[in-house]
């Protein structure tokens, strides 16, 4: 659903500001025809293949997510849910949780284990400890210095994502990262071409959040636990990349500094007015609660940031919130 509503929202947007549309969208159609062609590509190469390839989990755009696994990868994994909370999707390509049953205000909806959890001072810990040669933590200082120092955390899950899908089906989070979509419309994702047809403020934070790609392929040259295939693979890097910043936890209650994913806890769409939030325990399972009484049949949402910045969260996530108060003067930077 989130994907149509950014769709739409965008095309809104885009006609109020003057032709902007035609030429995203001509944009759009450009870059997923070439990505249609990588896809092909792939499947010829899956179809060639006679053992395991880097292309089991397919990061091209328009690959497909595979969600009927999911489900029993989360129960061995130790991840607990209510009766009544059911994946729901109307395209197959965006998923979100929805509750089949009335739910009271306070109720937890879902338990993830610590050790499934995926919080950056521990996945720093076991990166370092693979790293033969100190690569990693080469890396994280070569970060530092060109400026990078607040995305230390993320730059560990962005390794923690490549070490795991190189890993491929011997990963035990393999289930998981190939039900994550591959598909997005935030700023890493767009071309140059799509720059310049942003309104300002979209496009000075859209240029934030690309300049933290750039650091991350710059210092990964220095990492010595992801091979050099993967390294040089665009389009595995920025699927990584949109899988830490879309789906990772900052500043919830218990969480202390680390930046954390919480995979199935990482779902639930997001809301102007949500109704579900997540924190953590003193041991560092995650847990997922509503804060509302929902009423079956209704969508659970979390919060992805302020509502009252629709910029920040175009420029990250790829859609527009058509309920945040004042979205076009904010979008468009007048005060």
């Amino acid at each position: 659903m989130r994907i149509y509503r950014a769709v739409a929202s965008l095309i809104l947007l885009f006609k109020t500001v003057e032709a902007f549309a035609p030429l995203y969208l001509a944009s759009r159609s450009n870059n997923i025809s070439k990505q249609q062609e990588l896809q092909q590509r792939t499947n010829n190469h899956h179809a060639s293949s006679t053992t395991t390839s880097l292309f089991a989990i397919a990061t091209a755009e328009m690959a497909p997510r595979n969600l009927p696994p999911l489900e029993d990868w989360a129960t061995n994994s130790g991840i607990q849910k209510v009766d009544g909370l059911e994946l729901y999707t109307e395209d197959g390509l965006d998923w979100q949780y929805i509750t089949t049953q009335d739910i009271p205000t306070g109720t937890t909806l879902m338990f993830i284990p610590a050790d499934v959890c995926l919080s950056s001072s521990a996945v720093a810990q076991e990166l370092n400890a693979m790293s033969p040669n100190g690569g990693v933590a080469s890396a994280v200082d070569k970060l530092n210095k060109i400026g990078g120092g607040s995305s230390v955390a993320d730059f560990y899950l962005f390794i923690k994502y490549l070490v795991e899908f190189e890993a491929q089906e011997n990963s035990p989070y393999f289930a998981w990262l190939d039900s994550l979509p591959r598909l997005y419309y935030n700023s890493v994702s767009m071309t140059d071409f799509c720059y310049e047809c942003l309104p300002p403020l979209v496009f000075s934070l859209s240029r934030l959040e690309k300049v933290k790609f750039d650091n991350f392929k710059q210092v990964l040259s220095n990492v010595d636990v992801v091979s050099d295939y993967i390294k040089s693979n665009e389009e595995v890097l920025k699927w990584a990349f949109n899988a830490v910043y879309t789906r990772a936890y900052a500043d919830k209650d218990g969480q202390g500094s680390d930046v954390t994913i919480t995979p199935l806890g990482d779902m639930f769409n997001h809301a102007t007015f949500p109704n579900v939030e997540v924190y953590f325990d003193e041991n560092m399972n995650g847990m997922v609660y509503t804060t509302q009484d929902v009423a079956a049949n209704t969508p659970l949402t979390i919060s992805y940031g302020c509502p009252t910045n629709p910029s920040f969260l175009f420029a990250r996530y790829g859609f527009l919130d058509e309920s945040s108060p004042a979205t076009f003067c904010k979008m468009m930077d007048i005060p």
